[in-house]
């Protein structure tokens, strides 16, 4: 029982942590883009649609990142280039992934989709519970954890991360040492839509394999908040997505269990979570400060 709950839980943590881990250098690059949530879910449309019409799951994962790097192409030519609202203009790619996803989706609606397989890892999957769990997974789960520590060693370790920082913390600096400030954020978004791209394909291919109008349901909401959460560091991105993981399936258990709580007060739980942590971080003003890219949702125009 114990077994089957922690493996819902990596499931269900999964596309949570890709999107975050995303959304984190996206965000350190100075960059606020609330237009996860559109990316993720013309992620998982594309990816169903791609892996569902060539009978391949590979090529639905690359379709599915393809889709959220144009999507934040889009998203970086305006904030960048033509130096609109950041948060206005995630919002408007948001809606315009939903309504998008729904129109491009329509003929998948109730077809049958392409599980991805789990890798069978010779005697390490035989291991009793440890080899279900830990090596018995799909490819996209090693994947994140592979994301977050090259995340994680590209900022602190490398000249690139430095750089990134720097664009984050101090744009004029960065732009006065010679940095092409708007590259780097725009390479930095298209990573950050890349991964939202692969998270929405998580969704649709492995975590429900089927196409569903919506089937995101708000967690790309909650992968912006986890950024938040984790204090703009990667390793506790995963700390987070395996809470907030922890809560959604355990609302599903309440709910199987038959437990007199209403469906739609269990169902609001993970979102409930959500608030709760973000009112008490806020509350910690020295926590929200000390990572926090100075630069953030802060537009640059270089010199003329």
């Amino acid at each position: 029982m114990f077994e089957a709950i922690l493996l819902t839980v990596i499931t269900a943590a999964t596309p949570l942590l890709l999107a975050a881990i995303g959304e984190l250098v996206v965000e350190r690059s100075g960059v606020l883009n609330l237009g996860v949530e559109g990316m993720m879910v013309m992620g998982a449309v594309t990816g169903f649609a791609a892996a569902n019409l060539t009978g391949s799951g590979t090529i639905g994962i690359f379709a599915a990142i393809a889709a959220g790097m144009a999507m934040s192409a889009l998203f970086g030519a305006l904030v960048l280039g033509l130096v609109t609202n950041q948060v206005a203009t995630g919002l408007a790619l948001t809606l315009f992934g939903l309504g998008l996803s729904g129109l491009a989706g329509e003929r998948f609606i109730g077809v049958p989709g392409l599980k991805l397989p789990k890798l069978d890892i010779p005697v390490l999957s035989d291991l009793p519970f440890l080899g279900p769990v830990l090596f018995r997974q799909d490819a996209i789960v090693y994947l994140a954890f592979a994301l977050v520590a090259g995340v994680s060693y590209m900022l602190t370790r490398t000249r690139m991360g430095l750089i990134l920082r720097a664009v984050g913390d101090n744009h004029a600096s960065a732009h006065a040492l010679g940095y092409s400030v708007l590259k780097v954020r725009f390479l930095a978004v298209l990573f950050g839509g890349g991964c939202a791209g692969l998270a929405g394909a998580y969704m649709s291919l492995a975590y429900t394999p089927q196409w569903v109008e919506n089937m995101t349901a708000g967690r790309g909401w909650i992968a912006l908040a986890l950024v938040v959460f984790a204090s703009w560091l990667p390793w506790r991105v995963v700390a987070g997505a395996y809470l907030f993981g922890m809560v959604t399936v355990l609302t599903f258990h309440a709910q199987a269990k038959g437990m007199g709580i209403p469906s739609q007060l269990l169902s609001s739980l993970p979102y409930l979570a959500t608030i709760i942590v973000l009112v008490l971080i806020s509350a910690n003003r020295r926590l929200t400060l000390v990572n926090t890219p100075a630069c953030l949702g802060k537009p640059f125009v270089p010199d003329r």
